[in-house]
């Protein structure tokens, strides 16, 4: 893939996640911080844990030590007791994202990335594999918005793109 295409595959990513919380915005707090047996988390975790993948496979692709990014470092919901406060960490993920992402030429992106597991592929594949697994979080927390009655309505690419295009 090319860079280009993986930072638009960011920029929707972060559209997304800033449209479902300005959306959880108008819950409750206990419908914030509400468990369900719907989906494998409740809404605050989910995002939660979508924001944790994020964070966390960024410093693994820095070569982080894993001290920085594994289960010891996992982000705990109860530290986020409103959609506000998880997006304004989510928005300091995202700068630290784009700026990491600024660096990476081509080349980097089509090279072999590996942390001495079974996985051995360009590092594009591991960035495509953020965006998809937040994109499944964002499906469950859509689920969860509509049961409570805030529907987030459509968070596709193309709603996106012509989010973008109409602001043009």
């Amino acid at each position: 893939m090319d860079r280009a295409g993986v930072l638009a595959l960011f920029d929707f990513t972060y559209w997304a996640n800033r449209h479902l919380l300005e959306v959880a915005e108008g819950l409750t707090s206990t419908e914030w911080a509400a468990s369900t047996d719907i989906t494998t988390r409740g809404l605050r975790a989910t995002l939660v844990h979508a924001l944790d993948v994020e964070l966390s496979w960024r410093l693994r692709l820095q070569e982080r030590p894993k001290a920085d990014w594994g289960a010891e470092a996992e982000l705990q919901a109860s530290d986020y007791p409103t959609p506000r406060s998880l997006a304004e960490h989510w928005s300091r993920d995202e700068a630290e994202m784009r700026a990491w992402l600024d660096t990476l030429d081509q080349a980097t992106l089509d090279a072999p990335w590996s942390d001495g597991g079974k996985d051995d592929f360009p590092l594009w594949y591991f960035l495509v594999h953020v965006v998809t697994h937040s994109q499944q979080q964002r499906s469950d927390a859509a689920v969860l918005l509509s049961r409570a009655g805030h529907s987030p309505g459509n968070i596709e690419f193309l709603d996106y793109a012509d989010a973008v295009a109409t602001r043009s």
